[in-house]
């Protein structure tokens, strides 16, 4: 048995954290942008918390507050050109995994120059990163947790990831308290999203020991407080399960990545900006149903996880869970056609060839065409 296992981010977890985003961000940097959305921190109180905060500790900050679902890699284009004119020596983001997301490519795209597709595709090398402090309102990307960030060029909509341990988090706060303002369409996508992050790690084959046992814990806490939150908001404990569940599931990919779901969707999300855990929950059951016999003992165990038997039945729980969270969607339903899958099918094998080859069973073009029409 022979495995690496790094994962160098200071994970901040408990209620009530978030008042200490200004003595975190003290330790690397004077002056921090802090990267957000376009509402609802503001909504919530949350910026402003993480603004008095900042100024607590003598610190100034700038805010970027453009950052929309799928980020483009225009967007973070922007926020580099806003970071170097108001001075920012670090990021601070706060958001979900779009904002953090985003948020890894600004820190990133500060020091190195050129098309950052050009990274993405591995074209070029990177060098560093200026410091990344993350605060998720959201529990389901993981990304406070790894060295990845999901990006959308809009001229070719590849939607691919920007991979490199450059990007690795400082320091990230997860504060269950500041994911209880989601509403529960945004809790099911995302949560599902973390579910499909534990199920694919824990059957890719770059597995292993440790990614195995974060993978099982955050599948099993899924599975019994997901369906709770999405019947009663109010359950404390509950919210601290899947945010607890969601940054496991950050770990895990970072480590043993994630596979076919994630290489499918990611084509259909950037052509027409879907939401990604959506996507996600359209083509997860028909992909299970497939993969399930090749690694039969794993899928077994996630099935039992769910209520059920063994492998044969884990496509049919996860369609319950599904239903249990009010995520049993369609392709056809997010808004894609038929006429887009010789596009997806293409996209799929050009950005997610390495997802692809890291499931227990590599899908041919045939086959990806296939479960894309399943799927609608």
């Amino acid at each position: 048995m022979t495995f690496q296992y790094y994962a160098p981010v200071n994970l901040i977890f408990g209620r009530g954290n978030v008042d200490r985003a200004g003595e975190i961000c003290a330790a690397f940097g004077k002056k921090p942008l802090l990267v957000t959305g376009t509402g609802s921190t503001k909504k919530s109180g949350l910026l402003d918390r993480c603004v008095n905060s900042l100024k607590s500790a003598g610190l100034d900050c700038a805010v970027f507050d453009k950052i929309t679902q799928n980020p483009l890699t225009t967007t973070v284009y922007e926020g580099v050109e806003f970071a170097r004119g108001s001075g920012c020596d670090m990021v601070l983001g706060v958001g979900g995994g779009s904002i953090m997301d985003a948020a890894k490519g600004i820190a990133f795209c500060m020091v190195n120059g050129g098309d950052v597709s050009d990274y993405i595709f591995g074209k070029k090398q990177s060098q560093k990163a200026i410091p990344i402090v993350l605060v998720p309102t959201t529990c389901g990307t993981g990304s406070e947790a790894n060295q990845i960030a999901v990006l959308t060029n809009p001229e070719t909509k590849d939607k691919k990831a920007l991979y490199t341990m450059n990007i690795m988090p400082a320091a990230s706060i997860v504060d269950p308290d500041v994911m209880m303002t989601m509403p529960q369409s945004v809790l099911s996508s995302v949560g599902f999203d973390a579910f499909t992050h534990a199920l694919e790690a824990y059957t890719s084959k770059k597995a292993n020991p440790i990614t195995d046992a974060q993978a099982l814990t955050a599948m099993e806490l899924l599975a019994e407080d997901l369906p709770a939150l999405i019947e009663d908001g109010s359950n404390v404990s509950a919210w601290e399960s899947v945010s607890l569940a969601a940054t496991l599931g950050g770990l895990v990919i970072g480590a043993a990545g994630v596979s076919a779901a994630h290489g499918l969707e990611h084509p259909a999300s950037g052509l027409r900006n879907i939401v990604h855990g959506r996507g996600l929950a359209a083509l997860t059951p028909p992909i299970v149903e497939r993969l399930a016999p090749a690694l039969p003992e794993k899928f077994a165990k996630i099935s039992r996880l769910l209520g059920g038997k063994d492998e044969r039945d884990c496509a049919d729980r996860i369609r319950v869970l599904l239903k249990s969270i009010k995520l049993y969607v369609s392709l056809g339903e997010l808004g894609i056609l038929e006429s887009d899958i010789d596009w997806l099918t293409e996209n799929c094998l050009k950005i997610s060839a390495g997802n692809l080859q890291n499931a227990p069973l590599t899908f041919g073009k045939d086959e990806i065409a296939k479960i894309y029409r399943e799927a609608l």
